[in-house]
């Protein structure tokens, strides 16, 4: 009877260690709750973009010469019409001077040509009214009328000699302005190509050169970015985009896409892409600098309150594995889905809330009916 009570547990006693090897070994897994929540569908650039300015000018006078005034710095902002840089122009402020006087004068001369005209009219009057009562031979009536008409001829061209000599003076107003350089609109200093005394040209044709002056009008700011071209069609102006700066990475900025350039960029060793225009909803003065490197998210489509997953747990077109408590055991399962981005997914069937999921597919040992253990 012992014997066989001691056979009797040794053998339960192998029995239960076969039972224990045999047992599956449970795969470790992260797991994720389904979650009701936002999901927005977007499409971001394949580069980094580019903070641009709507207007830029790269301005230099239009004439060679020597820097002698240049009221302005980098950073300084300015107004449209500003004087920003004037080259040295005495001579032509002489010539400006000789000028003014000049056409001052031929406008006394011709007040005083005309007077004489008048004086002559009058005289010429008079004596054809004594012509009349034969006071006055014709003869004398008729010297009268010819000086009155040779005045009035002097005092047409007096006052056309005063026209030129006003002309004369626009001209080299217009030689002297050469000289200025003004800002075509308002805007920030971005760069100052001279110094006081230093000499600048105008740039040869077909050889550009460094502009004297970079304006930029900080008013109006977007951002240049390229998206992949299988994205693109998808976009439309007026869509409603997030902006990131490398500088500001801790903040994204609202805006909304404002262009979008109706031909492809082919790049050689790079994907084909569409360039882009997004523009700043609030853009903050003296924030937002031209050159800033940027990253644009279109916003596509946006859903609320849906059932949502991690994209990262589907696997192999739209699966999931789903983790059962009661069993420890996981299945895969389909599931239908709507939109998604790189972060979320939207679920239209196939789940419900609080279902449990494995965030570790990559793991090896998740399959389907695999036991497993939460992490």
């Amino acid at each position: 009877m012992r014997k066989l009570v001691a056979f009797l547990v040794i053998a339960a006693a192998i029995g239960a260690g076969i039972w224990y090897y045999l047992q599956p070994v449970p795969v470790f897994v992260g797991l994720a709750t389904v979650e009701r929540g936002s999901v927005v569908a977007s499409v971001a650039n394949t580069r980094a973009g580019t903070v641009d300015a709507c207007r830029r000018a790269g301005l230099s006078p239009a004439l060679g010469g020597q820097i002698a005034a240049l009221p302005v710095v980098d950073g300084s902002k300015v107004e449209a019409g500003q004087l920003l840089l004037e080259l040295w122009n005495d001579d032509v402020k002489a010539e400006l001077d000789r000028a003014e006087r000049e056409a001052r004068a031929a406008v006394a001369r011709s007040r005083e040509a005309c007077v004489t005209a008048d004086v002559a009219q009058r005289d010429a009057d008079r004596l054809a009214s004594l012509l009349l009562e034969r006071a006055v031979s014709v003869e004398a009536a008729d010297q009268a009328a010819g000086r009155a008409e040779s005045s009035a001829a002097g005092c047409t061209a007096a006052i056309a000699t005063a026209e030129v000599s006003d002309a004369r003076v626009d001209v080299v107003k217009a030689q002297l302005e050469k000289t200025r350089l003004r800002a075509p609109f308002a805007g920030i200093i971005a760069e100052i190509n001279g110094e006081l005394g230093e000499f600048v040209t105008p740039s040869p044709v077909g050889v550009p050169t460094p502009p004297t002056v970079d304006l930029i009008d900080s008013s109006c700011i977007y951002i240049s970015a390229p998206i992949d071209e299988i994205d693109a069609p998808r976009i439309r102006t007026g869509m409603t985009a997030r902006i990131n700066l490398d500088a500001f990475a801790d903040r994204d900025f609202p805006g909304h896409v404002r262009r979008i350039a109706p031909y492809v960029l082919d790049q050689e060793k790079q994907a084909r892409t569409v360039e882009i225009e997004v523009e700043f909803d609030n853009p903050e003065d003296g924030l937002l600098l031209p050159g800033y490197s940027a990253d644009v998210e279109v916003i596509l489509d946006s859903r609320d309150n849906v059932l949502r997953v991690p994209s990262a747990v589907i696997h192999d077109g739209n699966r999931v594995f789903v983790y059962d408590p009661t069993t420890g055991m996981i299945s895969d399962r389909e599931i239908g889905v709507g939109i998604s981005n790189w972060e979320f997914t939207e679920v239209t069937s196939g789940l419900n809330a609080n279902d449990q999921i494995v965030s570790s597919v990559d793991r090896e040992g998740v399959e389907d009916g695999a036991v497993v253990e939460p992490e």
